[in-house]
């Protein structure tokens, strides 16, 4: 039986309104199981400063899959809809087919995806499924073996994560998504491959705008390529037309070719930011619930649950961070960098 027909251990979830101070909703959770991972990407966790004796958490420092489930009831319960399972790696985490299992039971979840890396998902994406995992976003830079493992930090093969895209397609975790950075000087000559790769197969490559996520990954402007400037790429090769964006909040704009190929779509945070409708919060490996992918602190939950505070305390926690929300971190980029903050928390520890 498919987990998300069967409900009749769960109690039915009746959401209230949760705005931020601009008017925002609740409607999404990005939740990072996995602080490890087995890409040093250098974008995002680059081998000098996460090397083989860099101290991550120890598996009691991370929420457990009890933890997770309990405070994914509470975000549900406040309108959140939507679920997404991130890291690091998250299926580096033992056990993650049971957690989907439980996830998948919470009333009021209408899409429960997982973002990985793609090198461990062949063996897995079946299991996923069954355990009631609707779609995944697989990370792919490159399709050439040098650009990618330049973009990997030397970890993988861009094989092995093919493999994994045609496991997931064959087992229905549908539509796959493929996240591509596109960074200039790297794998911008790389993204008609990708296109060609994918064109005709229900695969929707998004093209994702460098950005300076973290503070140690040396991010450069010169090395961004804008989404218009993609997008003109596309066009010289394939006829494409914009697509109505199909929910507030959908981070990328969405194009489709004019000859029925498929759906590619744009993440432009650094020169089309989106931070008017940003509906997401994201919740650390070990418990702290961050309302900004460039936050520089977030609010621990895990403290407070495991010193026995009820249900009913640790909502009136995540009203109160959610409540006072008032981030706009990209806008203030665009508009010439006044009051960005300068230290901001690593995206592998809260998730993309």
């Amino acid at each position: 039986m498919d987990p998300k027909t069967d409900r009749s251990d769960t109690k039915s979830i009746h959401p209230v309104e949760l705005q931020d101070r601009r008017g925002r909703p609740l409607r999404d959770l990005r939740i990072s199981v996995m602080d490890r991972c087995n890409f040093r990407c250098p974008y995002c966790m680059p081998e000098d400063q996460y090397h083989r004796d860099f101290q991550f958490l120890h598996s009691d420092e991370r929420l457990s899959f009890e933890e997770i489930v309990r405070l994914a009831r509470l975000f549900v319960a406040r309108g959140v809809t939507k679920l997404r399972l991130t890291g690091g790696e998250p299926l580096l985490r033992p056990g993650l087919v049971d957690l989907i299992s439980e996830l998948s039971l919470i009333e009021g979840v209408e899409d429960l995806a997982l973002t990985t890396n793609g090198i461990l998902l062949a063996q897995h994406a079946a299991a996923l499924k069954g355990a009631g995992l609707d779609r995944v976003t697989v990370s792919l830079d490159a399709l050439d073996e040098a650009t990618f493992r330049r973009m990997s930090g030397g970890r993988g093969t861009p094989e092995r994560v093919l493999e994994g895209i045609d496991a997931a397609i064959e087992a229905g975790l549908k539509p796959v998504k493929i996240n591509t950075v596109v960074q200039r000087g790297l794998n911008e000559r790389g993204i008609y491959a990708l296109l060609e790769r994918f064109r005709n197969t229900g695969v929707v490559v998004r093209f994702i705008e460098y950005m300076d996520v973290g503070t140690l990954n040396k991010w450069d402007e010169r090395e961004l390529v804008p989404s218009a400037e993609l997008v003109d790429q596309v066009k010289a090769r394939w006829p494409i037309r914009p697509v109505q964006a199909g929910y507030r909040g959908e981070v990328a704009e969405r194009w489709e070719f004019e000859d029925g190929a498929g759906e590619i779509g744009f993440i432009s945070s650094v020169t089309q930011p989106f931070c008017g409708d940003c509906t997401r919060a994201r919740l650390s490996s070990d418990g702290g619930i961050y309302t900004c992918l460039f936050a520089a602190r977030g609010t621990d939950l895990r403290g407070p649950m495991r010193s026995g505070v009820d249900d009913a305390e640790l909502g009136r926690i995540i009203d109160g961070v959610w409540g006072n929300r008032g981030d706009r971190y990209s806008e203030l980029r665009a508009e010439g960098g006044r009051e960005v903050r300068v230290e901001k928390i690593e995206m592998y520890y809260i998730g993309g």
